[in-house]
């Protein structure tokens, strides 16, 4: 016979049980935990991840125009991409920035005529050093330098040739969305001393990665956010503007020409027939004399519009002046003798 267990047997048995349980269970291994970036609460983030995408899209645009821009300057291939597109504060691309580094300055002016602050433009030393290599008849590889480069009088002027052309393609690859003019401004030696931007505000930084020929380097462009406000308020009003026109179809292109027209002065003649007589006949006309224009006596007449026959009708007087009254079409009338 089965022996027979007691009330505390069967409570010390349980209370094995759920320890060996829990036992096994801590000796399962852990996952990995999942890491998340950090949120910062205090300058939250003010464009949203269709702004960057779009950012992301114009300036993947920019890189292949100007890479082909390059490779016509210092003939050799280059490659140029878009790595990164952050939006960040003004103090933080400012402390990334060495003091002998060359920050340039373009100038925007948008539709509005807004005042905004530049966009500012800057490139690698290594990387500007080869480019200037190759323009005084290097091969771009022979120079060597360091990020606290100082750059001699001559090659800020170089410097300055160079970077006017990237600068000048920034307003052909927005042309898609707004139509603006970018012009070369100065360029600034010691970034440290600019103040055109304040340090807390938002700016969105475009890094390119360039390579020519063995050289790669970054280029970087920070689009202060007083500036990106103004672009993409006037990008939302146009768009719109567009749709409103699109939907409502108000008035249609006919009716637009014609009210840009419609104070135009045309010269109109009424043609009472048409007679054909020799030079000598002319030559020998007198005051009184009669010509016959092969022409019944009340047809009708033609009503010519700058030398054009428009309408045709009949002779007649109102308010004792002589008059033409409009009976039909030209093209009506030639479409029916057509038929």
């Amino acid at each position: 016979m089965a022996e027979v267990l007691s009330q505390s047997q069967i409570d010390a048995l349980l209370n094995s049980m759920q320890n060996g349980n829990a036992k096994s269970a801590s000796e399962e291994p852990k996952q990995a935990e999942q890491n998340y970036r950090k949120y910062d609460f205090y300058s939250p983030k003010k464009y949203t991840k269709e702004k960057l995408k779009m950012l992301r899209s114009i300036y993947d645009n920019y890189s292949r125009v100007a890479a082909a821009q390059i490779n016509g300057l210092f003939r050799v291939a280059s490659e140029m991409e878009v790595v990164g597109v952050e939006e960040q504060r003004y103090y933080e691309f400012g402390n990334a920035l060495n003091e002998t580094d060359v920050i340039t300055l373009a100038k925007v002016e948008l539709q509005d005529h807004s005042k905004n602050p530049p966009m500012l433009f800057h490139i690698a030393p290594t990387l500007m050093g080869a480019m200037i290599d190759r323009m005084l008849g290097g091969t771009g590889t022979d120079f060597s330098v360091d990020m606290s480069y100082t750059y001699t009088d001559i090659e800020l002027a170089l410097y300055e040739k160079i970077i006017g052309r990237l600068v000048g393609l920034t307003s052909d690859v927005w042309a898609t969305y707004i139509k603006f003019k970018t012009n070369f401004e100065r360029i600034e030696e010691n970034p440290s001393m600019f103040q055109g931007i304040t340090v807390d505000e938002t700016v969105v930084i475009i890094m390119l990665q360039i390579q020519i020929g063995e050289i790669q380097g970054m280029m970087n462009i920070c689009i202060p956010g007083t500036l990106l406000f103004n672009i993409f308020d006037i990008i939302e009003k146009t768009k719109h503007l567009s749709d409103r026109v699109d939907g409502q179809a108000q008035r249609s292109n006919r009716e637009d020409l014609f009210e840009s027209i419609k104070e135009s002065k045309m010269d109109v003649m009424a043609q009472l027939g048409v007679a054909k007589m020799n030079l000598d006949d002319i030559y020998n006309l007198h005051v009184g004399d009669v010509i016959d224009l092969n022409k019944p006596q009340d047809s009708q007449v033609s009503l010519h519009i700058e030398g054009q026959p428009w309408f045709i009708g009949q002779l007649g007087v109102h308010n004792k002046n002589i008059a033409v009254k409009i009976e039909d079409r030209v093209e009506e009338v030639k479409r029916d003798v057509a038929v």
